[in-house]
């Protein structure tokens, strides 16, 4: 069974961007806005715990993980074409 590409790296683009923004939110509506940097902040530039840092990390993490999983789904459809499994 053969991964489509284009939909896993959409689906997981979208889940992580949408995964990001809301955890913001929710640390928003716990702690509210907080300058200190967190790993995300490292990893993603612009990035903070904010309401513009939530649409900066939406972003981030819609493309980071849109690569990533056009990666994942690319890598399984070689290794499954193979017949190594």
């Amino acid at each position: 069974m053969k991964l489509n590409l284009r939909a896993f790296a959409l689906t997981t683009g979208v889940l992580w961007g949408v995964g990001l923004f809301g955890l913001t939110w929710w640390l928003l509506w716990l702690e509210g806005p907080t300058p200190n940097p967190s790993l995300l902040t490292r990893i993603y530039p612009g990035y903070t715990i904010t309401p513009i840092g939530s649409i900066i990390g939406l972003a981030w993490g819609f493309v980071d993980a849109l690569i990533g999983g056009a990666i994942f789904a690319w890598l399984y459809n070689t290794l499954c074409s193979q017949k190594l499994f």
